[in-house]
């Protein structure tokens, strides 16, 4: 096993003679020079020596991740909110015959909240892969919390169940995009070493939002007056306007900058991004040169940078499993997880501990994602993590389908055993799928196609994500198909699937560069010698718009001297 410090594929920079490329121009020469150097030098970087060269990094890409914090909240309290009887009289309908009088929201409402959010993510998710790209990520992100900002009054104001499934559409656009466009701005504002850790934070921030919501709703449940449910919504408001502060004052991605041909504002914002720390022997001007000819390089393999780009050439294959590993975050058996407080309390769990439990899964969900830090600063590649986890996740989704087999006899006890193993199964889930998906996806799109390909992959969870949240209950109902605990063989059947999808297509992206991967999928690598392939991206012919403005740079002497 590698050292904790080795996120780091072995790497032997080759010195590229002057006399092998005589039709090569001297600042294409200093590009390629200066681009090889600090290639090298992220390479040889340990995680230590990134968080002191990058802390700014990691505090910007922390607070932009933290957005994704708000979709955690809001669907705990969407979810939680048909139990309380204040909400239900107001947005629900008399239950005939019942005595004392009760109140509920109809089924089909329930379901139109709970995927309204979805539908409005779905949307936002498309949009995204236009503006983000045109407009740049801050404003992006900064507009969707002034949107956030109005949308909110929606659900604080909203005088009928109709109303709500509005403001649950039209707060899912800017959501949608904060799912994609956190992970980005992650990978690109930090170097190879903390790429990792910073891309699967956001799943964390996800954890977060839910743990503050059922906080929020367990300090609500005495109260008996429409404030039970208001104030909760008014909370959101908490959020957009720290949010906003902080996004405006944050440095843009130096790599958009690049492939805007914007490389003096991409030094500028690299400068801010560091610390003045200079044990790495750090260089803006060659991080910038790599950003760069990494650049151009996607320029020669990919024609275009559309929606359509996605399904072209190599391009089809990181988009496919992009798609894939997004899906299988769902066919994995997720949605069944959370029925654990179901199989407790028909084990004889109090209803009154259900909100525990429901926080004690969410603080597994935030603790997880530390788990697969360690995992991963132990040498555990993300493949590794992803292919593993998912073979003990389908182990254990066989020994609850087992567990349908028992006795009627002890039956208690194997719903007590169920829900117990159910919440093992999600801190495995954590540990590696739930948490390691993140990363895959952020480090296996090419930039100019990222957002694009990670909205495509992050579209396809959320249309699986509404498929298994409506088959699940039929599955474990009483009244429906009534499966019962045979419903996790169908769900270890689905996640073999997965497995054996993992392990002829998904590669190992750890201590790869960008322009790294870009050659390893032009050439079509096995996924299984990602890790072991020797590859030499400086033996590329790069052209293109962004290195032929920044080679006018050099030779104009507007950049510094290397």
């Amino acid at each position: 096993m590698a050292s904790p410090h080795d996120d780091v594929v072995a790497y032997e920079p080759k010195t590229l003679p002057a006399e092998g490329y005589p039709h090569r121009t001297r600042s294409m020469k200093e590009v390629i020079h200066n681009a090889q150097s600090a290639t090298s030098k992220e390479h040889s970087m340990t995680l230590w020596q990134g968080i002191k060269l990058y802390p700014k990094a990691v505090a910007w890409s922390v607070l932009i991740s933290t957005c994704i914090a708000m979709e955690g909240y809001d669907v705990c309290l969407v979810s939680n909110f048909y139990g309380f009887p204040q909400f239900t009289m107001k947005y629900g309908k008399a239950v005939p015959n019942s005595n004392p009088l009760k109140y509920e929201v109809p089924a089909p409402w329930q379901a139109g909240l709970s995927n309204g959010a979805n539908v409005g993510e779905i949307i936002g998710l498309f949009i995204n892969g236009f503006i983000s790209e045109r407009f740049g990520y801050r404003y992006t992100v900064m507009a969707c919390l002034t949107l956030i900002l109005a949308f909110t009054a929606i659900f604080f104001t909203a005088p009928n169940v109709q109303t709500l499934l509005v403001g649950e559409i039209l707060c899912g656009i800017p959501w949608g995009v904060f799912q994609t466009l956190t992970i980005t701005y992650a990978s690109e504002v930090c170097p190879l070493a903390l790429r990792g850790y910073l891309t699967t934070y956001v799943n964390f921030c996800w954890g977060l939002g839910q743990v503050i919501g059922i906080g929020v709703i367990k300090s609500m449940l005495n109260r008996d007056d429409q404030w039970s449910y208001r104030i909760p919504y008014a909370l959101q408001w908490m959020w957009p306007v720290p949010l906003f502060i902080g996004v405006l004052l944050a440095p843009e991605s130096p790599w958009w900058l690049v492939r805007k041909g914007r490389t003096e504002d991409a030094k500028r914002s690299l400068l801010r991004l560091t610390s003045l720390d200079r044990e790495t022997d750090f260089n803006a001007d060659e991080t910038i040169a790599m950003m760069v000819h990494t650049t151009a390089l996607e320029e020669k393999i990919t024609s275009g940078a559309t929606y359509l780009d996605c399904f072209k050439g190599t391009d089809r294959r990181r988009t496919e499993i992009i798609c894939m590993v997004w899906a299988i975050q769902n066919l994995s058996g997720n949605s069944f997880s959370g029925y654990s407080a179901y199989f407790l309390e028909k084990a004889g769990l109090p209803d009154s501990k259900a909100y525990d439990f429901a926080m004690g899964q969410y603080a597994i969900n935030m603790a997880g994602v530390f788990g697969s830090w360690f995992l991963m600063s132990r040498g555990i590649g993300r493949r590794a993590l992803y292919l593993y986890g998912l073979c003990g996740l389908c182990t254990m989704l066989f020994i609850l389908g087992f567990l349908g087999l028992v006795p009627e006899a002890h039956k208690r006890e194997a719903s007590l055993a169920t829900g117990s193993i159910l919440l093992i199964w999600a801190l495995c889930y954590q540990l590696s799928v739930g948490t390691v998906c993140y990363s895959l996806v952020a480090e296996l799109s090419t930039r100019r196609l990222q957002i694009k390909t990670v909205v495509l992959g992050r579209n396809l969870y959320n249309i699986v994500g509404i498929i298994c949240s409506v088959l699940t209950p039929y599955m474990l109902n009483s009244g429906a198909w009534n499966w019962g605990n045979y419903t996790g063989f169908f769900w270890a059947g689905i996640c073999f699937c997965c497995i054996v999808y993992t392990y002829f297509r998904v590669p190992e992206p750890r201590g790869r560069s960008f322009a790294e991967l870009d050659i390893l999928f032009e050439r079509g690598v096995s996924a299984r010698k990602f890790s072991t392939a020797n590859v030499d991206v400086f033996g590329e012919e790069v052209d293109g718009a962004v290195i032929h403005s920044y080679e006018e740079k050099l030779e104009g002497g507007l950049v510094g001297a290397f």
